[in-house]
């Protein structure tokens, strides 16, 4: 396309003239139904309202669409979105279009009929937005149509996707620098939420970004809660079954796994085990796929398995958790893959696992890559990085935003290594022998031989090498193999050993081994710590909604789903969890108020609304929960007005059985309840406790020690005292 055929510059906004920035406020309300911007969203908003380019680096769930959402909607022509997930195109514009947003995507996916009349859409400026693949706008006919109608921005989303030395280069990327020559007066938004300095640099070149505001904003997800799990004896696919039934036994979740066997295996596993768990890889044929990421976004507490092709754009704002069972390729990755969980700023986890043997294989895909020795080179840094992060002692958090180059002034509390400090110790002797038995076995073997070498295991292998006559065999035998494997995977995260990368796994000692070796340097070791249940940290964002409010917010819950179905849309579209925890709370009375609730515009309020107010008028706070008993008091007494026997409110409120039955206790005795209605007692059972309460004297004494000697302990302290509460 000739210089001059190039769309005429659009008008700049005088942002000394507050209209523009009133206007992008008015729509941030009117359609999204937010009352104020986040950090950074505002100034953003502002340069692409005055027509200059930026890159926006900001964390997943932190706001990026509205960065161009709202000014496409309030600059002239139509907005453009460059998004490498056509899978994800559609769930992206019917939720704009549930906001009353004129919005479509232009894909492989649609057939010639149905792309014509988008493009006729768009030339007759009938659309406030439209996706395109970065593939399909760099092609001369999609030029050209652009050309036709004002383009109000280009935003360029997933934009590390430029980056040759990323975990997720997509070379078409390179191609939209187009962009800057064909569209000099339109502006441009870069969005990403990770990348280094590297990366960022490489953003700014590639896509002609020179002149661009960049704004990163911190990239701290205080609500995830990081863990690495340090493996003993179980297998990491036991200990994240630990995990999963501990923590979030009922709650969606994302589970990475290296390979598509291990996709499928994890997938069926979990089945097995009572969760709803759906595989997904790129093996699987396309309409597979679709139905799992379909039903992943529509149905509550289901579990998908999946390599890394499952992810990137997904804006399920629920997923409570995401689990590593392998290394992932870098921080990178762990930071954008660990971001799909808690986008809606609840309590989330991002949960790991690893072995050596995720050492090994990814060192081996990096030396086995078409890349040049500059690329290995980097990719061996990044994966070294990730490996020292998950060994380090310290606070992960802190190490995390470092390498974003972003300082955490003091430990976050909330990761496994600040809420259960792990032990060091000097491990300099151990070292020693696990170095020794590397070297003498002549550097050609991998972790389990030398493991058992070190054991005194008199295995086949061994004594046909001759290996069991060496004086480090067995010199280990009082120590278990897990804890020797422990430590090797710690001499390999410090660089004192290294994994070959052709795949065979075998150690060899570096130069930092031989002051080790030598006694001139101590080492110090991690001494690995039993899995301990630790409070979480709430949520900054979200308060969770009061007892005497959770009838109300189940049957909103119940609404959302049956208006979602009718609608076809996943629920967390019509209305997010916070929102339905804001009308649990604050019972709008009327739709004027309705606009006070966040999360709901114009376009959900006209759609919705009156179904919200009719829900609401038929709930009245249950005078039960009108007390002055505790909080988690009354937590337990909600979940018994909604049909909860003490065992399922237990395992809902991951709490111990005699808990609640002390709640019950606490309750019986303020009047608001009797013990026959909590606790799972015949009459012959009752008749039984009582006759025990006699001959102890309990209503005299008011122990209940005697009396549960003479049932034979047959009884709950809390159901005892249950009955004791209500006799006093």
């Amino acid at each position: 396309m000739p210089a001059s055929a190039a769309p005429k510059a659009l008008p700049a906004f005088d942002l000394l003239n507050p209209k523009p920035l009133a206007m992008a406020r008015a729509k941030l309300d009117e359609v999204f139904g937010y009352k104020s911007f986040r950090l950074h969203q505002e100034g953003i908003i502002a340069a692409l309202l005055e027509g200059r380019d930026c890159l926006a680096l900001m964390p997943t769930g932190g706001g990026k669409s509205l960065c161009y959402q709202i000014p496409a909607l309030v600059r002239p022509g139509t907005g453009v979105v460059v998004s490498p997930l056509i899978a994800l195109m559609q769930d992206q514009v019917d939720a704009l279009k549930d906001l009353g947003v004129k919005a479509a995507f232009l894909n492989s996916t649609l057939d010639r009929q149905t792309q014509d009349a988008i493009e006729r859409e768009f030339a007759a400026g009938a659309l406030d937005l439209v996706y395109v693949a970065p593939e399909r706008l760099v092609q001369e006919r999609t030029l050209n149509l652009l050309a036709r109608h004002e383009v109000a921005l280009f935003a360029i989303d997933e934009a590390h996707c430029v980056s040759q030395w990323g975990h997720d280069f997509r070379p078409e990327y390179r191609q939209l620098k187009i962009l800057a020559s064909r569209f000099p007066h339109v502006p441009r938004i870069a969005l990403t939420a990770t990348a280094d300095e590297r990366t960022r640099q490489e953003i700014v070149t590639e896509l002609s970004l020179e002149d661009a505001e960049v704004y990163v904003a911190s990239f701290d997800r205080p609500n995830i809660r990081y863990t690495i799990a340090e493996m003993g004896s179980l297998s990491a696919r036991e200990r994240l079954w630990q995990f999963i039934s501990s923590e979030h036994p009922a709650e969606a979740g994302i589970v990475y796994c290296l390979s598509r066997k291990s996709v499928e295996e994890t997938a069926a596993w979990l089945s097995s085990k009572g969760r709803r768990a759906l595989a997904y890889h790129a093996g699987l044929d396309p309409h597979v796929r679709a139905a799992a990421q379909t039903r992943f976004l529509n149905e509550d507490g289901l579990i998908v398995v999946a390599t890394i092709a499952f992810g990137m754009g997904i804006d399920k704002p629920d997923v409570r958790f995401v689990a590593h069972l392998n290394l992932p390729k870098s921080i990178e990755a762990y930071y954008q893959e660990t971001g799909r969980a808690g986008r809606d700023g609840e309590p989330a986890d991002a949960w790991m696992a690893y072995g050596i043997g995720d050492v090994v294989q990814l060192r081996q895909w990096i030396a086995q890559s078409e890349g040049s020795d500059a690329f290995k080179h980097v990719q061996r840094q990044k994966l070294d990085a990730l490996i020292g992060l998950a060994e380090m002692p310290g606070c992960r958090r802190q190490a995390l935003l470092a390498y974003f180059g972003e300082r955490l002034a003091e430990p976050c509390g909330n990761c496994d290594n600040c809420l259960n400090p792990p032990k060091t110790e000097d491990g300099t002797i151990p070292a020693q022998k696990a170095l020794s038995a590397v070297y003498r076995t002549g550097q050609r073997y991998g972790v389990t031989y030398l493991c058992d070498v070190l054991v005194g295991k008199e295995d086949e292998r061994i004594v046909r090498n001759g290996h069991d006559r060496l004086s480090v065999f067995g010199i280990g035998r009082d120590v278990p193999a897990a804890a020797w494997k422990a430590l090797f995977r710690q001499l390999i995260a410090a660089g004192l050993l290294s994994a070959d990368e052709e795949g065979h796994g075998t150690l060899a000692l570096t130069p930092s081994a031989r002051p080790v070796l030598r006694g001139e340097a101590k080492f110090l070791i991690r001494v690995t710590r039993a899995p301990q249940k630790k409070p979480r940290r709430d949520a900054k964002i979200i308060a969770k909604v009061a007892p005497r409010d959770e009838t109300l917010l189940q049957a909103l819950r119940a609404l959302r789903l049956k208006l979602a179905t009718a609608a076809k849309l996943p629920p967390y579209v019509v209305a997010q969890d916070r929102t339905l925890a804001e009308l649990a709370e604050k019972r709008p009375l009327n739709e004027e108020a309705l606009h006070d609730i966040t999360g709901l515009g114009a376009s959900k309020i006209a759609r919705y609304g009156n179904a919200f107010l009719e829900v609401i008028g038929q709930h009245k706070p249950h005078p039960m929960l009108d007390n002055r008993l505790p909080s988690t008091v009354n937590q337990t007494l909600a979940a018994h007005l909604r049909g909860l026997d003490a065992d399922q409110i237990a395992t809902e409120r991951n709490i111990a059985v005699s808990t609640v039955y002390g709640h019950f206790a606490d309750a019986i005795a303020a009047g608001l309840v009797e013990a026959r209605a909590v606790l799972p007692l015949d009459e012959a059972e009752m008749d039984e406790i009582l006759a025990a309460f006699e001959r102890c004297n309990t209503l005299e004494t008011g122990k209940l020690g005697p009396a549960h000697g003479a049932l034979d302990g047959r009884y709950d302290f809390g159901i005892l005292k249950c009955i004791l509460a209500e006799l006093g």
